[in-house]
């Protein structure tokens, strides 16, 4: 019997593209830039297996030229660059790769809190662009402290937990939103809190919700105005959920006093966008999950999701089991 075929729209760390290989017939896209839709339409079409990003737009459009596709299994936890739906009715598979990146994240949005309420990044151009000509002095590159201050943490499932529970070394107290019942951030002390109340009593708003129809712009100029002018914003989530303009101006005109972001409206964010002119921003290009641990766990759960459908078992990470209805599973090496 020939081996399964799969596309793998960018090269995944070795862990996990070294399985898939093993059992695959495997082609990579070996560019650092992601494939233009065109190329993954292109190569769907003789596959029985997608390994994708988050960059990589599959939809209708993908799956009307792939009518062996089975499968698409997704490096990343967020997957709303899939049409699940859609997928869904034609009975194909899709997985992800949740859990594994989620302390990982939350050191990150703490790597983000800290840089911007330290003015870590700030201080360091200003060391590097030889504008340090005196000594120590009382008033030179003042922060805010961390410890002791109210964070407000949007989006209480593992992520915000994570950042919860480390907020509980720093002493904080903690406010959360959500839109389910999330007893075990409260375990940790946090107190439920409606939106508006967060956002007006919070020292620090850290956003960790997926984006949906829902949480589009849902931190928006009316939320923005709530905040205190000490206050800063931290999103390590998705970059739609902010609206980039009115952060904008509210940090320009004073109203915030700053932002951590990794992720944006537009990935990669241009040059001119007018966030990165602003000193009293950190931003970072979607790295909260980079570290070398997580990433190559990540791969593999992709090559275990891959092989666990092929054998004819359900993928650990299966996030449309209804699917199971359209296409039973079977067993397929």
């Amino acid at each position: 019997m020939p081996r399964p075929k799969v596309y793998v729209t960018r090269e995944i760390p070795e862990r996990g593209l070294k399985i898939i290989k093993k059992y695959f017939e495997t082609e990579v896209w070996t560019e650092y830039a992601p494939p233009p839709k065109k190329v993954i339409i292109e190569k769907a079409k003789n596959v029985d297996a997608l390994a994708s990003l988050l960059s990589d737009k599959i939809d209708a459009e993908v799956f009307n030229a792939a009518p062996k596709l089975k499968i698409v299994a997704q490096l990343a936890v967020g997957f709303d660059n899939i049409d699940v739906q859609e997928a869904t009715k034609r009975g194909i598979y899709i997985t992800n790769t949740p859990e594994v990146l989620t302390d990982t994240t939350a050191d990150f949005a703490w790597a983000l809190l800290m840089a911007v309420a330290r003015r870590v990044a700030e201080a360091d151009r200003y060391v590097r662009s030889g504008k340090w000509k005196v000594g120590w002095h009382p008033s030179m590159m003042q922060g805010r402290d961390v410890y002791g201050a109210t964070i407000g943490i949007v989006g209480a499932g593992r992520i915000g937990y994570a950042v919860a529970k480390r907020a509980t070394g720093f002493d904080m107290k903690i406010l959360f939103y959500d839109v389910v019942p999330r007893p075990e951030i409260e375990q940790l002390g946090a107190k439920k809190v409606d939106l508006d109340t967060l956002f007006k009593e919070s020292d620090f708003v850290s956003i960790h919700v997926p984006l949906m129809k829902e949480t589009y712009h849902l931190v928006n100029a009316e939320k923005l105005k709530l905040m205190k002018k000490t206050a800063y914003l931290i999103n390590n989530s998705r970059g739609p959920v902010v609206d980039e303009k009115a952060l904008y101006e509210a940090l320009k005109e004073g109203r915030i006093a700053g932002a951590g972001l990794d992720v944006f409206e537009q990935e990669p964010t241009p040059v001119d966008n007018p966030l990165l002119k602003l000193d009293n921003v950190v931003v970072a290009p979607h790295i909260s999950s980079a570290s070398y641990e997580t990433r190559s766990k990540m791969a593999e759960m992709v090559a275990d999701n891959l092989v666990a459908f092929f054998e004819g078992k359900k993928p650990p990470n299966l996030i449309n089991p209804d699917v199971l209805k359209v296409r039973p599973l079977q067993k397929l090496f």
